[in-house]
């Protein structure tokens, strides 16, 4: 990744309830770069193009398992990672039928065009006016259902931590109407999202050297199950991340 082009930023405060980071990923040699993405519980947009494919724009859906991909040679992507919270209230559809893949959006959604890209700044300010706009709107129509609200505070606060229980209470919403809430909007589970966050918490950890179970985790056999049960390796595989070829834990935080 050292010869890649990265950069990450996080969104102003009151957009975080909805939006994780902004990101980029610019290649500008001559060879394409080979990573394997894993499971980290996040939905991207992706604002992309390069010398072989022409400015286009994906809806990257949650993942349970790993994938193979590339980046281009002589390719710019600028995205925006949301949380779950975004779905139903910014994206206005489900994105269950697009778990474990993409889905492509029209080439001029959010009012992102190709030259938007030529600065990261820009495009940041730009989707975050954007979201502000829509936010706005949602409140003006009491749109947001307080109960998901606590509920998702709740689940990223504990980085997936909290029991489906401990969920339910906070919420007042009963976990058999969550569980349904989850698998028709996102395509899974409460309980697997939240193992999911809690596989995304490892890999700061992971990247340190430190090959043993954090809070979120009962015991090392929990965390080391957890780990290949999501990457196909152990923890101690990942730390030696040859090649780069784990982009999350090379790059992104």
């Amino acid at each position: 990744m050292s010869q890649i082009e990265y950069q990450v930023t996080s969104p102003d405060a009151h957009l975080a309830p909805f939006v994780e980071s902004y990101w980029m990923v610019v290649n500008t040699t001559e060879q394409s770069k080979d990573i394997v993405v894993m499971p980290d519980g996040r939905v991207d947009i992706h604002f992309r193009y390069s010398d072989s494919t022409p400015f286009h724009v994906s809806l990257a859906g949650l993942e349970h398992e790993t994938f193979h991909t590339n980046i281009p040679a002589h390719s710019v992507m600028f995205a925006v990672s949301l949380k779950l919270t975004a779905i139903e209230y910014l994206l206005h559809s489900s994105i269950a039928p697009i778990l474990n893949s993409r889905a492509r959006l029209s080439d001029d959604f959010w009012g992102i065009s190709k030259k938007d890209l030529d600065s990261f700044p820009h495009f940041c300010q730009k989707i975050s006016d954007k979201l502000i706009a829509l936010i706005k709107t949602q409140r003006e129509e009491e749109k947001f259902d307080t109960r998901k609200l606590k509920m998702f505070d709740l689940i990223y606060a504990t980085n997936g931590a909290a029991s489906v229980k401990q969920i339910a209470e906070i919420a007042d919403w009963s976990s058999r109407q969550i569980n349904r809430y989850f698998n028709e909007w996102f395509g899974l589970s409460l309980k697997t999202y939240c193992t999911i966050l809690k596989f995304r918490s490892s890999f700061e950890h992971i990247k340190e050297g430190k090959l043993f179970p954090e809070n979120e985790f009962s015991d090392q056999s929990h965390f080391i199950k957890t780990v290949k049960k999501y990457s196909g390796h152990t923890p101690k595989e990942l730390f030696r991340n040859a090649d780069d070829r784990f982009v999350q834990l090379s790059e992104r935080k």
